[in-house]
């Protein structure tokens, strides 16, 4: 069993997101990420599939050129290679899930630029 918080040691970043790894699993990565209202993260795209839930706050996550409302609550799956962008539109926590296969590395380096 692995255990994990996604309101535990929370951190807001004051430019970029926060990216943190809860935990990983035989078959996947659980990732928080935590913005602030109105930071961003700029398009990109994964090389695997991918899960979003909005845990807490709202976020104007863009896919292919449209923008959809999620809040608290929401969940949304995402194939391989889909465009998508992030934008909080409160203060979020947003819980990410990817393929084992997938690396961290490039979730930090989205939150970065």
């Amino acid at each position: 069993m692995k255990k994990s918080s996604l309101t535990e040691h929370i951190t807001y970043n004051e430019n970029k997101a926060a990216i943190s790894v809860l935990f990983e699993t035989e078959t996947t990565k659980e990732i928080r990420i935590v913005m602030k209202k109105d930071q961003v993260m700029k398009e990109h795209k994964t090389s695997f599939p991918i899960t979003v839930e909005i845990f807490e706050g709202a976020i104007n996550f863009g896919v292919n050129g449209n923008v959809y409302n999620l809040v608290k609550g929401d969940l949304v799956a995402l194939e391989a290679s889909v465009p998508h962008d992030l934008v909080a539109a409160k203060d979020s926590i947003v819980r990410l899930t990817l393929s084992k296969l997938d690396t961290v590395d490039s979730v930090i380096k989205v939150s970065e630029s």
